[in-house]
């Protein structure tokens, strides 16, 4: 096209040039915008250091954190002889019953203290696979009203609560700008089966302070787990978030302390001993050594259980019973459990107290013998 033809082809049929039109304060159907055209509402949220201001941790919580973040690495890389437990609902939707099970948990945790470390799964965020209740942090009020504000405050304030219990706390990290409100009072992160091929989680994750587990594909693939425990151990630069609420380039170190999860996936379970052998086959194909060559993570929900929490508690036993007699692969397990089995549809009112509003979770006094029966395979195993 020649230049002339180019310029004929960019004015407009009046015989205005384009400066003429965007120029033109009498014609404001030109001066429309190309941004947010589907963007309904932009509400600003307070800066990250205003929250942890008006809701710090500590010294006493802070010193939970970190030396459970230390006895967490210890055990997946095969210093300390227990197992790793993260058990607790799979979301958290009434911070009353979250705290009543905190209590619940604490006590056992602290009977069961020289077999296992046991952490409290306190899960704001929920992946779908299409849409749904997004958790508590996106919709506090679980009525669409989405009070994302309310919902970090919340979410905060449920954490410090775990922390006095004197339980850790684990939780999944899905969007890149929440870790900023809550990360300082979480003890191990996770990074789930639909984002872990993701860079944007894989970049957070290599930045954050705590162990992180990369649960395979959703298709059940493990090298995709690898995968992201190199990306994540890895220095990385990326746009994010800084702590006055300002747009920032982030620089990172790297994360030397992330593992794989066995979750299971389409393809069916992958808890079973040639699959945990299989996966560290793949894990010590990295040479990154550390806790993701040292040993696996396994979900006793998700794929490997259907989803179905009286099956997961079978697969609970199974994997208790092969600790037993000695198997060393698996550091950690991971149970999805509340105050009551099962699991409701997310309401804004008359739900039943302690149950799911997500997965269905295996019920308390299930839970407690499930524990139990774990501490008594590690000694075993120790044996």
């Amino acid at each position: 096209m020649s230049t002339t033809a180019a310029t004929t082809a960019l004015e407009p049929a009046d015989g205005s040039t384009v400066d003429d039109m965007s120029a033109d304060p009498t014609r404001p159907e030109l001066q429309a915008s190309t941004s947010d055209l589907r963007i309904r509402e932009i509400d600003a949220l307070v800066p990250p250091r205003d929250m942890l201001d008006e809701l710090p941790l500590g010294t006493p919580r802070s010193d939970l954190v970190t030396q459970s973040r230390r006895e967490i690495r210890d055990v997946l890389t095969g210093e300390d002889d227990r197992l790793l437990v993260i058990v607790g609902p799979c979301s958290i939707h009434d911070p009353a019953a979250a705290l009543d099970y905190a209590g619940r948990l604490a006590a056992v945790a602290h009977e069961l203290a020289d077999d296992l470390l046991v952490v409290m799964r306190v899960y704001f965020e929920k992946p779908r696979t299409t849409v749904g209740w997004k958790g508590l942090i996106n919709d506090p009020h679980l009525d669409g009203s989405h009070d994302v504000r309310h919902g970090l405050e919340l979410a905060r304030k449920v954490l410090v609560g775990v922390l006095d219990a004197g339980v850790p706390a684990a939780t999944e990290f899905l969007e890149p700008t929440s870790p900023q409100y809550i990360a300082d009072a979480v003890s191990w992160g996770a990074i789930g089966a639909r984002n872990v091929e993701s860079q944007v989680h894989r970049q957070l994750a290599s930045g954050l302070s705590m162990p992180v587990g990369m649960k395979n594909a959703t298709d059940g693939d493990v090298q995709t787990a690898v995968d992201a425990c190199i990306a994540a151990s890895s220095e990385h630069t990326f746009f994010g978030l800084a702590a006055d609420g300002r747009a920032a380039a982030v620089e990172t170190t790297g994360n030397p302390d992330c593992h794989v999860i066995l979750r299971g996936g389409r393809s069916g379970p992958n808890y079973a001993a040639d699959d945990v052998a299989s996966a560290l086959d793949v894990a010590r194909g990295s040479h990154l050594g550390g806790a993701v060559e040292q040993g696996v993570v396994v979900d006793a929900s998700h794929g490997n259980s259907g989803k179905d929490h009286v099956r997961q508690a079978e697969v609970v036993r199974e994997l208790a019973a092969r600790l037993a007699t000695g198997e060393r692969g698996i550091t950690g397990l991971m149970m999805e459990s509340f105050i009551e089995a099962g699991a409701q549809s997310p309401a804004p009112s008359g739900l039943v107290y302690g149950k799911s509003v997500t997965d269905k979770c295996i019920d308390w006094p299930t839970t407690a013998d499930l524990l139990r029966e774990l501490a008594g395979a590690v000694r075993a195993r120790r044996a």
